[in-house]
């Protein structure tokens, strides 16, 4: 019998504009036990870029913690980070949303340039050392393209992005909504989620695609 693929997924925060993308984590922790494969859930133990009124889309004054806010998602079973051991999972997964281009690197504001958090690129460059697959969603193939370069990974169909995406040394791929893009030779899957104009049934089925091919990588 197969033994279940554990998957290790890092959160950005919670909420779109300056946290992890909900409806996007959400899906992938559904698509993952759908796979009936197991998750353990990591962020980082800092401060948020800034903190965004959701209603109104304004920045407030308050301060917010990555770690505090993902556990939202998590429901509290969450674990800083720094914590992250690749020889324990088999496949790392990152969900969108604009807090990974804000709080996870800082691709919101340096584009092609960006620095990458030293622990996440630690997961990432962990992960990949070892041959296991990595997965991201949305706008967080960029940190892929940053910390490993040549590799073949979508973000849908923003040209400004693919054009970041190509200095990074990394080859973009374009995609409609639902779509996946493998990279066989890096063991890499990514899908545009909602750097396209998508909808709640779009996010699960790309999820759904996206973890059923790292399942596969990580099984062959």
């Amino acid at each position: 019998m197969e033994t279940k693929r554990k998957f290790a997924v890092v959160l950005a925060g919670c909420g779109n504009r300056d946290g992890a993308e909900i409806h996007e984590s959400v899906m992938t922790l559904y698509a993952i036990a759908k796979a009936g494969c197991t998750y353990d859930i990591f962020a980082p133990d800092i401060n948020q870029y800034h903190v965004i009124n959701h209603f109104t889309g304004e920045a407030t004054s308050e301060t917010r913690n990555v770690l505090v806010e993902s556990a939202r998602i998590a429901r509290g079973k969450i674990r800083p980070l720094s914590e992250f051991d690749a020889q324990r999972f088999d496949i790392l997964m990152f969900a969108g949303g604009f807090g990974v281009a804000k709080n996870l690197c800082t691709y919101a504001f340096d584009g092609a340039d960006c620095a990458v958090n030293a622990e996440v690129e630690r997961a990432v460059v962990e992960m990949n050392d070892l041959g296991k697959p990595i997965g991201a969603l949305c706008i967080s193939p960029v940190i892929l393209a940053k910390v490993l370069s040549a590799v073949n990974i979508t973000m849908g169909q923003d040209a400004s992005a693919i054009a970041n995406i190509e200095k990074m040394g990394a080859i973009h791929q374009a995609t409609d909504s639902r779509e996946i893009v493998i990279d066989h030779d890096n063991k890499i899957v990514t899908s545009p989620c909602y750097m396209l104009d998508a909808n709640i049934v779009d996010i699960a089925e790309g999820a759904i695609k996206t973890v059923d091919a790292l399942v596969g990588l990580s099984t062959h």
